[in-house]
């Protein structure tokens, strides 16, 4: 394995500016797409008619992003490589009647999205940001990027259990941030974000809006050996993959693939929605990509037969504290590589062909994987792998990057891994 390295630490100092920029899906999407057309990528919209030409394209939808590279010369009937990810990470998101508040505290009403480590959301200093809609039919996103809410735990004075019997959070009462004092003031809140984004009074009739932690990404250790941020569930990913793809399209020629970024939303409460992984999105643009270069059914289905994708997503490094809880056999370890997981039972997607596939990958890019399998006493977690591979009919293999502290509101991975993941995708994405 003696590949020349792509991509090395100024990866992982990278990926720390693409989370800070990225507080929700919609900011990903923004971000990968922006880097895309530094590329050379440009954007085709869902509803225009599509040409067949060569060069990188993309199309966004809320969300979700999905780009891909169309080398000179390709068929109708060219398979292709496929990356799949997901931009959303578990949060607190503001609800429909959002001002709220008592005993003179004003409040923001918030709903659980996702499977959050509930505490890691305590006692920090959180933004705001997401997706406005205007009277017009517009959009503008919005990031306030500042101290600005909190959600303050109980004093232990208050609750001597918490020592002996552990902290216990109900999702309704104990959740809602606090952002000021007084009497809570209906449309408060939107009227504030209209003032943030320079839009006058009554302009935004929707919103999707979401905390973020304000702390910033950081190298942690003695030597900086690890890296701790939010949302690494899944942005990391998504990072790797997008740079995976503009590398693979500054290359351009000698591929006999379509190499193919699809980054979803939804992924942490089931995919299905008409931008997560489990709706139309993904095929209907392979289709159309299959049909602009002058296919027919016939090309399409020998696209997606020879088509294998890549479901990348974090996974869990063996924790220092409960190795019990790990499979005795199977311990991976941040720095090591990243992980290819398999569970029989299909919640992921690998199966022996797979792993071919991407043992292949890693071993052209010199980069070294391990193996991930659930504690047989434990319930396994899922991917869009699965659902990737039985919706499309596509060979799936699901892989990712070994982390600890997955779905709070931190996370911490080898500073390493990264970059050693996105080498890997340049291998898989070239063939």
């Amino acid at each position: 394995m003696s590949a020349p390295t792509r991509f090395d630490r100024g990866h992982t100092d990278d990926l720390m500016s693409f989370l800070a920029a990225s507080p929700t899906p919609y900011h990903a999407v923004a971000t990968a797409a922006e880097r895309l057309e530094k590329a050379g990528f440009r954007q085709v919209a869902e509803t225009d008619a599509w040409e067949g030409s060569s060069g990188g394209k993309y199309v966004v939808r809320g969300g979700a992003i999905i780009a891909w590279y169309v080398p000179e010369g390709a068929e109708p009937h060219t398979p292709f490589r496929i990356i799949g990810a997901h931009t959303d990470s578990p949060n607190l998101r503001v609800k429909p009647l959002p001002d709220t508040g008592a005993h003179g505290w004003r409040q923001v009403a918030v709903e659980i999205y996702g499977g959050p480590l509930l505490n890691s959301w305590l006692d920090r200093d959180l933004g705001l940001a997401g997706r406005l809609s205007l009277r017009d039919g517009s959009t503008r996103l919005v990031n306030i990027d500042r101290a600005l809410l909190r959600v303050p735990q109980l004093a232990i004075h208050l609750d001597r259990s918490v020592g002996s019997e552990g902290l216990k959070l109900d999702k309704q009462r104990h959740l809602q941030p606090v952002w000021g004092l007084g009497d809570a003031r209906e449309g408060d809140l939107i009227s504030f974000l209209e003032e943030e984004s320079g839009l006058s009074a009554g302009q935004v009739t929707g919103w999707d809006l979401m905390t973020h932690s304000i702390e910033r990404p950081s190298y942690l250790g003695r030597d900086n050996e690890l890296l701790a941020g939010p949302r690494m569930d899944n942005l990391l990913s998504v990072h790797a993959a997008t740079a995976a793809l503009a590398a693979v399209a500054a290359a351009g020629s000698g591929l006999s693939y379509i190499p193919v970024l699809a980054a979803f939303d939804h992924e942490e409460n089931g995919s299905q929605s008409d931008t997560g992984a489990d709706g139309p999105l993904l095929g209907g643009v392979l289709e159309r990509s299959v049909f602009a270069r002058g296919g027919s059914y016939e090309d399409r289905a020998r696209a997606f037969a020879g088509t294998v994708c890549l479901s990348c997503d974090t996974g869990h490094a063996v924790h220092p504290n409960y190795a019990e809880r790990h499979d005795p056999t199977h311990h991976p370890r941040a720095g090591g590589g990243p992980i290819l997981k398999v569970n029989v039972n299909n919640r992921y997607a690998t199966d022996g062909s797979g792993r071919s596939v991407f043992a292949a990958a890693c071993e052209k890019a010199g980069v070294p994987f391990q193996s991930f399998v659930s504690n047989n006493s434990m319930p396994c977690g899922t991917t869009i792998g699965p659902i990737t591979a039985a919706r499309h009919g596509i060979r799936t293999v699901d892989i990712g990057v070994a982390i600890l502290s997955m779905h709070s509101a931190r996370e911490l991975c080898a500073a390493d891994d990264p970059f050693l993941l996105a080498n890997a995708l340049v291998a898989f994405l070239e063939g």
